[in-house]
């Protein structure tokens, strides 16, 4: 009965998966304004990137005229991209950006993220048909990224330039309806000349309604890999199913992760996921991970314990097995593998306090590496097995700290105005990556259904910077999700 049940469960899993390219496919272009020289756009599958080419007088006064490559969007959404001009250029004032627009009417209400040829940047709206245009100018100018937001009839402009936090240049409230189309521009401000631009890291994200909960209603998923040289976020998997926090397998062939209670293995050549017998486990959470000889797999699963049901720690052979118990106590998360595969670290509540306690692989007694009130979460070893790294509300707002192994010598290592999780240390050792809440996110949570970023920053300490801007929180990068060459990091991120 247990094999058929798992068997109706991956079936479904399979039925509801979709290319990843489909996001991208239901883009198309137009010219707008019927300008003199006809624009077009190309779409790069491997590298996930657009190229637009167009002409136009402008976008400006009553009427605009360039190239515009869209699709149709109900309700409320977020679009993003990073971009830049291709070529010298002609016109100074030359303009790329992304557009949330009323209809293709040349006249017609719009709101828009516009990047001039001269970096001039600027939130530029038309509050009625026919009527002039106006615009709210940035102080940074030439940003690397930019994103508008639908929330109501609230529309709002953000950018980022060289790997710091989102800015919001101004929002604007204006009447349109409640199908709009949304995508990517470029005008050459010079009716006899084409300009071409470039946008890549699209993402069109459909955020939970302030009704939804994210763990009720769980949302479908995009499942990720960015590099962290190039900057280039690629979507590999998309799934109307929740998958969460996906880990790299030691010999960077393929990934694993959770979704309904149950583990996967997904084939990075092949790109199909693939069930882990996991036995009498199937109440898998979002704390797994492979041992460093890639021989074992770690897992948190519900059991009983007392008459509550908790998480409990135990391991598995990668490619599945029954599950050998590793904490006799509940909750335990799991969260990393020392280097030499002795001991586990984990995040626990005992006696109403969450701590980071470890265990000998092979289970035994437990011993507690924090104190401190509140929330330490997301323990990590570094590879050299120096320190442990995990995150603390002990100062006021969660932030990054390390000790070491045997608990002594607790520093902070970030300290900043944002909400930061989760530090996992590049293979190399160079590197912790780890995903930052906006402020206003409560301290010791991290929700479902969230703006956030993740910020790269070096392991001896410097400038964190952020290298991806997406939807998502919990189950985007949980767990250690680093390539083994340190080049690249899986995690997840979301839409409804």
């Amino acid at each position: 009965m247990k094999n058929l049940i798992l068997f109706f469960a991956f079936t479904i899993f399979i039925l509801n998966s979709m290319q990843a390219q489909q996001m991208f496919q239901q883009f198309s272009g137009t010219d707008i304004g019927n300008p003199k020289l006809k624009g077009d756009f190309k779409f790069d599958k491997k590298n996930q990137q657009f190229t637009l080419q167009g002409a136009g007088y402008n976008i400006w006064f009553e009427r605009d005229e360039f190239y515009f490559v869209s699709q149709e969007v109900e309700g409320d959404f977020i679009l993003s991209a990073n971009l830049k001009f291709l070529g010298v250029g002609v016109d100074a004032h030359r303009k790329m950006g992304l557009m949330i627009r009323s209809a293709e009417d040349e006249n017609a209400i719009y709101m828009d993220g516009a990047v001039h040829g001269d970096g001039l940047t600027s939130l530029q709206y038309r509050e009625k048909a026919g009527g002039e245009t106006k615009e709210i100018a940035s102080e940074l100018k030439a940003p690397e990224f930019v994103q508008v937001e639908r929330k109501g009839n609230e529309y709002i402009f953000r950018l980022s330039k060289e790997g710091e936090p989102l800015v919001e240049v101004g929002r604007v409230k204006l009447e349109m309806p409640s199908a709009v189309l949304a995508g990517m521009f470029i005008s050459s401000h010079n009716e006899a000349v084409v300009e071409k631009a470039q946008f890549w890291n699209v993402r069109l994200e459909k955020p939970a309604t302030e009704s939804v909960d994210g763990y009720q209603t769980p949302s479908p998923s995009r499942l990720e890999i960015l590099n962290i040289e190039t900057g280039n976020r690629e979507v590999i998997y998309e799934t109307e199913t929740h998958i969460e926090a996906p880990n790299w397998s030691r010999n960077g062939k393929f990934l694993v992760y959770n979704s309904g209670g149950l583990l996967y293995n997904f084939n990075l050549k092949k790109r199909v996921p693939k069930l882990i017998d996991t036995g009498f486990a199937t109440a898998n959470n979002n704390d797994h991970g492979i041992s460093f000889d890639g021989k074992a797999l770690a897992i948190s699963s519900g059991t009983a314990v007392d008459g509550r049901n908790v998480s409990i720690i135990y391991t598995v052979p990668v490619k599945g097995g029954t599950p050998k118990r590793v904490t006799e106590k509940g909750p335990s998360y799991w969260h990393g593998w020392s280097p030499d595969d002795k001991w586990h670290v984990y995040c626990a509540e005992r006696n109403g306090n969450y701590d980071v306690y470890k265990i000998p692989a092979e289970g035994g007694e437990e011993i507690r590496l924090t104190t401190a009130e509140g929330l330490d979460d997301g323990p990590e070893y570094s590879p050299d097995g120096k320190y442990i790294y995990f995150n603390s509300v002990r100062s006021g707002s969660m932030e990054i700290w390390r000790m070491k192994p045997d608990g002594s010598e607790q520093e902070q290592v970030t300290s900043d105005e944002f909400q930061n999780w989760f530090a996992h240390p590049s293979p190399d050792g160079k590197w912790l990556i780890m995903i930052s809440y906006l402020p206003e996110v409560p301290a010791s949570s991290h929700p479902h259904n969230q703006r956030v970023m993740l910020r790269l920053m070096p392991a001896n300490g410097g400038d964190i910077k952020a290298v991806a801007f997406l939807y998502g929180g919990q189950g985007t990068i949980n767990v250690p999700s680093w390539s083994p060459d340190s080049k690249k990091v899986a995690f997840m991120s979301y839409t409804y």
